[in-house]
């Protein structure tokens, strides 16, 4: 499960750093300073939970079936959360009306708090 979750962040951090870098340069001609401070917002968001999956992965203090359990949390909390940003911010370019699926980004936040609280609750449970 640990190399699962570390190679998941490592793909996780390189589309961001892919993301910030098409964001900084292609789209900034043609986003206003809004969207284009949306999408990065994204990628912001994405690159931390990169990193919080990475230290999951690295970290032998969580139980390997709660650990899981923040994997997947927060792997499906950066799709909904980071991708929906993504869509909303690029509808302008895309022509593509992706309003709709903005209910889903605070699900997504949702369910990166849950992953970040179940990380918290396994550390304070555990006495070791």
């Amino acid at each position: 499960m640990d190399r699962q979750i570390q190679i998941t962040a490592g793909f996780m951090g390189m589309i961001a750093i892919i993301l910030g870098a098409f964001g900084a340069h292609a789209l900034k001609a043609v986003l206003s300073v809004s969207e284009l401070n949306t999408f990065e917002t994204g990628v912001k968001y994405q690159m931390y939970h990169a990193l919080f999956l990475l230290f999951l992965g690295l970290n032998n203090s969580v139980n390997s079936k709660i650990k899981r359990s923040i994997f997947l949390l927060i792997s499906f909390g950066i799709l909904l959360f980071s991708g929906s940003i993504y869509l909303l911010a690029t509808m302008t370019i895309t022509n593509i009306n992706f309003k709709i699926i903005g209910i889903v980004t605070p699900i997504g936040g949702l369910l990166l708090i849950v992953g970040w609280g179940l990380f918290a609750l396994n550390l304070i449970r555990n006495k070791s």
